[in-house]
């Protein structure tokens, strides 16, 4: 049996199926709890269906994402392993970025070199103790860290609280971090400035920004609120699309 066709065996398939599956069973508890303790709290169930229908929109549309990641991580790494690691906790991007590159410090290259299991073994391991400290620091600080978020402004004060200013300074730091590590693909030489890498990146984020601004513009300024449980979702697809037919 090849390494391929042990990564893909029906072993694989279980023991990654069986975790998936106990977590989706675990989401369904919840969601149901959810509903009960709206209605207890006397919630207006309209808007509680309005909230799930934006939800799921969410959910399913930049899955759609994660699905072509499963697909490109699964020539090396077989289909159950990334099937698992973006179904639970595993974002796309950095389940890419860690396995590719564990892959190069190891001497080989996904899609292009037959993966081995010793391979194999550090590529998968390096992508579950990555990711693990976001639950072990939650674990140990996220009480501390849940009451600050809840913190309400002082009154006459238009501080926003903690909450929305961490959030605000957490995205921004995400996107200046990648957006900035394409832009250092621009080297400075003699003065001036010289490009050695790839368009791609930064063409994709310009087209998703610009369809983010559309989605934006028509759900605040001509009374389409319903657009704003697409534009993210929306944003992301079309930023691929633009990938698709640049590349």
């Amino acid at each position: 049996m090849t390494v391929t066709e042990q990564l893909n065996s029906g072993s694989m398939y279980l023991i990654c199926g069986g975790i998936i599956f106990v977590i989706a069973v675990i989401c369904v508890i919840f969601m149901i709890r959810a509903w009960k303790a709206g209605i207890a709290l006397g919630m207006d169930k309209t808007r509680m269906r309005r909230a799930v229908t934006s939800s799921a929109t969410f959910s399913v549309l930049p899955s759609v994402g994660i699905l072509l990641g499963v697909l490109a991580l699964s020539g090396s790494l077989g289909t159950p392993w990334p099937w698992l690691r973006l179904s639970v906790i595993g974002a796309l991007h950095y389940e890419t970025q860690v396995a590719d590159a564990a892959a190069e410090q190891l001497g080989v290259r996904l899609g292009a070199d037959a993966m081995t299991l010793p391979a194999f073994s550090t590529i998968a391991l390096l992508m579950s103790v990555c990711i693990m400290w976001g639950m072990i620091l939650s674990f140990f600080f996220n009480k501390r860290y849940s009451a600050r978020l809840r913190r309400t402004p002082k009154e006459g004060k238009a501080d926003r609280g903690f909450g929305d200013r961490a959030m605000t300074a957490m995205f921004i730091g995400m996107v200046s971090a990648y957006v900035g590590s394409y832009i250092g693909a621009f080297v400075s030489g003699n003065g001036r400035f010289t490009f050695s890498g790839d368009f791609t990146p930064l063409i994709v984020v310009a087209v998703a920004a610009l369809a983010m601004a559309v989605f934006t513009y028509f759900s605040e300024r001509k009374g389409k609120a319903w657009l704003d449980n697409f534009s993210i979702a929306g944003s992301m697809l079309i930023g691929m699309l633009s990938a698709v037919l640049i590349g």
